[in-house]
């Protein structure tokens, strides 16, 4: 037992391994090209499309929000993951993360984001609510009727027949006001985002 700690006392008493242990280098921490960072305000303006907000898959992490007569978008790092999908969603280059929008224009990609409306018929008590809550719905037929019912084709969804129906989902814009008011959690909104590159000279 003895022989054993004068052994490690010797190996790690060493003049080269006290060296190398409190003198240690590593090599400067350098963020890789691929990294994208938080993202970060362009100067352009934002016109409150809410692209940005509507592509984010981490609740609480991007608001726009009203400064004077403008709006801009404002990043909240402890939620924020860095995954730059608002600055590739966003059409007019508001925001930017890394070399995500040098690399957009490069290879002239951008993504296409569009939501898909599911309701679950089981859970569903087609009490109206969703539709009458839609934004997009109150603009399409604004003699929507108390209990969902819409005589108004226009419509995102309506109830019809004692039945809630999907007509234009394509018309959805993700806010998710529907799913906020459905109070079986019956409707779900799913973000579908698409790649896509232009083809040409």
């Amino acid at each position: 037992m003895g022989f054993s700690i004068i052994w490690y006392l010797r190996e790690f008493l060493r003049a080269e391994w006290l060296r190398n242990f409190f003198f240690a280098k590593t090599a400067p921490l350098v963020d890789p090209p691929y990294f994208r960072g938080y993202p970060a305000l362009t100067g352009k303006e934002c016109t409150h499309c809410l692209s940005c907000m509507m592509i984010c898959p981490t609740p609480g992490a991007i608001e726009v929000l009203r400064d004077g007569e403008t709006w801009t978008p404002h990043i909240y790092p402890g939620h924020c993951i860095r995954c730059g999908l608002c600055v590739e969603a966003c059409p007019e280059d508001v925001l930017d993360a890394g070399r995500v929008l040098e690399t957009q224009k490069r290879d002239r990609t951008d993504i296409s984001v569009r939501y898909q409306v599911t309701v679950n018929p089981d859970t569903c008590v087609r009490c109206g609510n969703c539709v009458v809550a839609c934004p997009v719905n109150k603009e399409a037929d604004p003699q929507l009727g108390a209990g969902g019912t819409s005589a108004n084709d226009e419509v995102i969804m309506k109830i019809h027949r004692g039945n809630l129906w999907v007509v234009h989902d394509e018309k959805c814009t993700g806010c998710k006001t529907c799913e906020s008011v459905c109070p079986t959690t019956a409707i779900r909104i799913a973000r579908v985002a698409e790649g896509r590159q232009e083809v040409g000279k």
